[in-house]
């Protein structure tokens, strides 16, 4: 992949595709010297998701995550006119690794649960699909921004450990990625 991005009138080279969500392609990237994940927003639809200024989202979701808590990785820049963030790589293997290579995230389940806490105490949700999760150094970092208002039903305990472990709902998305190509 030799292509080259410019954030906030910085160069970063793309080195490979990390992942595509609903709002924005991340890629690894190589910039100043070290590797950041460049997210490029997307305008696609998504059925189950509504947006609003995506941009302005990260922004916003970012704030919110530092004032809560929440591991995440630290902005580095964001360019609102290109619709492109950098953001600090954080190294290491995905919850979703672990549990497709048949391993289990059981060690984990007790730093998910203290950011769970983290985010309902800040009157917020996060994304806790385990794609979303990295392990560096025995912690697991939430590598999204994307966070929501609290509720119940979209839960580490009522929605997100349903993918924390090959349950029927990890296997059937599995299914429906393998279908969808």
């Amino acid at each position: 992949m030799e292509e080259a991005l410019t954030v906030c009138g910085r160069t970063y080279r793309l080195l490979r595709l990390l992942g595509h969500g609903k709002g924005g392609y991340s890629y690894l990237a190589d910039g100043e010297g070290r590797q950041v994940v460049l997210k490029q927003i997307h305008h696609e639809p998504c059925a189950y998701y509504a947006f609003g200024d995506k941009i302005e989202a990260e922004r916003r979701d970012y704030q919110r995550l530092t004032q809560a808590g929440i591991r995440i990785p630290r902005m580095i820049a964001i360019d609102a006119e290109a619709e492109r963030i950098v953001k600090e790589y954080i190294a290491g293997e995905t919850i979703f690794d672990i549990v497709m290579d048949g391993r289990s995230a059981e060690p984990y389940l007790g730093q998910a649960r203290e950011m769970a806490a983290l985010a309902k105490a800040a009157g917020l949700n996060i994304d806790y699909f385990p794609t979303n999760f990295v392990m560096r150094d025995g912690l697991i970092w939430y590598v999204d921004y994307e966070c929501n208002g609290y509720m119940d039903e979209w839960s580490f305990e009522n929605w997100g450990i349903r993918y924390w472990s090959r349950t029927p709902a990890f296997e059937a998305y599995l299914r429906e990625r393998e279908n969808n190509g």
